[in-house]
């Protein structure tokens, strides 16, 4: 009997750590899980195939752009813009950002996204802030800023 209880006890301490390991793990697959779950990234081959395959991609992104990388929050503005311009310039709707005025950093990260780069912002595109590397376009759209504009719409 003894024998029968301690096996039993065994098994149900196997079970107890068993599961404690399976939540250790699920857990931050959930965490992870329930953080993305609204991101969104998209791929496209030209300017052109990114705003007619997504609407809030930017129309300034010139037509003729190559290797578009698109990240997006579908719960509302934060968005991430990677693209190789033909020239190297940025699109003519885009003005230089004033001295004064410092850029908001990202709300979202992709791998193929620099990361935090405000310092290197150079031109307000639309409602995005946008530098160059070489031919290599980086954008990014704050949440508030594209909220501000749609209450003035």
């Amino acid at each position: 009997m003894k024998t029968k209880l301690a096996a039993g006890a065994a098994a149900g301490v196997a079970i107890v750590a068993l599961a404690s390991v399976g939540a250790a793990a699920a857990i931050p697959a959930a965490k992870d899980w329930y953080e993305g779950r609204h991101d969104q990234s998209s791929q496209y081959t030209t300017g052109a195939e990114a705003k007619a395959g997504r609407a809030s991609v930017p129309r300034w992104l010139p037509d003729d752009a190559r290797e578009i990388r698109y990240a997006m929050k579908t719960t509302g503005g934060d968005r991430l813009l990677k693209a190789t311009l033909p020239t190297g310039k940025l699109p003519a709707e885009c003005t230089a950002l004033p001295s004064s005025t410092r850029a908001k950093e990202p709300n979202l990260s992709a791998s193929w996204f620099p990361g935090k780069e405000t310092g290197l912002a150079q031109a307000r595109c639309g409602l995005y802030y946008a530098y160059t590397d070489g031919n290599t376009l980086y954008a990014w759209q704050d949440n508030d800023d594209w909220i501000n504009d749609n209450k003035s719409s």
